[in-house]
């Protein structure tokens, strides 16, 4: 399969988040923007190489270009997860270091690896041992009671000395106790300044900034700093417009803006096939719900696809009818 792969960090891309960035709404996100890095939600090495669920690869090439994240800690069988994801045609391969819920630090991996650098370094350099795309990985700034301004600089030489040329870095810490997964995307406080510092320190390393960015403006003014690129998670997810349409020319300087109601449109021949194959409507338009945020119309927009998108029979004529909701943007945004 031909790869999609980039020569330097993307300036901007989708942070790989669990039950969101699945392939349905990668491929929406794809039709705002030609050029965003999108992520996969994390895949287990152990799925994919003793579960053989290789069909968590599943994916469009229309995506492209699409990166695969893997989280593990299982030094040969992330060699190999990372092998069969090269196979399926990912541009890189990703190694999660940032999630701290309890089913990760069971298995012994996400962000639990910031507590063993030595054994991190060893499964970044049989990954990218074993494919030719960019191994990289996503971390944290710390864990617990580690101090990000001593432990952040250790870990970003020992993932270099093993190979790894581009990370993102997530500008907070981990609590890997007393804090749930939700809590640690919004409790611990943002360092942005430490990854500036750690750009200084390490200039040949591409650092992308994650964490807390809401805007195409607060990610311009990251990039103007110096940073290589920036990680956009919920907001994307959730107001997809305001950070995609645009991306391409203000943030690649490249195309145009896409309007969503283009987007909408593209993704009908997508939905029609989905449901050709036995899928059903709700696994596409739960990912739509936020296209029109802040636009007149947007609520019914929303009420039409969530109360309809389960009944026997909905289809691509209930997303054009909830389409039909929404009035010709004025290029303000409002409460809708």
């Amino acid at each position: 399969m031909l790869l999609t792969a980039a020569a330097k960090t993307p300036r901007l891309s989708i942070a790989p988040m669990m039950d969101w960035t699945d392939r349905h709404c990668r491929f929406l996100h794809r039709r705002l923007s030609k050029h965003t890095l999108l992520y996969t939600e994390m895949v287990t090495s152990a799925a994919l190489v003793r579960g053989k669920a290789l069909h968590l690869l599943a994916y469009s090439p229309e995506e492209h270009p699409v990166a695969l994240q893997l989280g593990g800690s299982d030094v040969a069988e992330l060699a190999q997860a990372a092998k069969l994801g090269e196979d399926a045609g990912y541009c890189e391969i990703n190694l999660n270091v940032g999630c701290p819920s309890d089913r990760v630090q069971s298995g012994c991996f996400g962000a639990v690896l910031m507590e063993q650098p030595a054994l991190l370094a060893e499964c970044v350099s049989a990954m990218q041992a074993a494919v030719s795309v960019p191994v990289t990985v996503k971390c944290r700034i710390g864990v617990d009671d580690q101090d990000p301004e001593e432990v952040l600089p250790e870990f970003l030489a020992r993932i270099i000395g093993a190979g790894c040329e581009r990370v993102a870095i997530h500008a907070r810490k981990a609590w890997l106790q007393g804090l749930s997964p939700k809590e640690n995307r919004d409790i611990p406080p943002l360092d942005y300044d430490l990854v500036m510092r750690m750009k200084g320190l390490f200039p040949n390393l591409e650092i992308s900034i994650n964490g807390g960015i809401t805007s195409l403006a607060q990610a311009q003014e990251f990039l103007d700093a110096g940073l290589d690129g920036v990680m956009i998670g919920r907001a994307a997810y959730h107001d997809p417009a305001a950070i995609l349409c645009d991306a391409d020319p203000v943030i690649f300087g490249t195309g145009t803006r896409v309007e969503p109601e283009e987007a909408v449109h593209e993704m009908l021949p997508y939905i029609d096939a989905h449901l050709t194959e036995g899928g059903k409507l709700g696994q596409i338009t739960r990912h739509m719900l936020g296209l029109f945020t802040g636009r007149p119309g947007a609520r019914a927009w929303r009420r039409i696809l969530s109360e309809g998108a389960h009944q026997p029979g909905a289809g691509s004529d209930l997303v054009l009818q909830a389409l039909a909701q929404i009035q010709p943007s004025s290029g303000l945004r409002n409460a809708g």
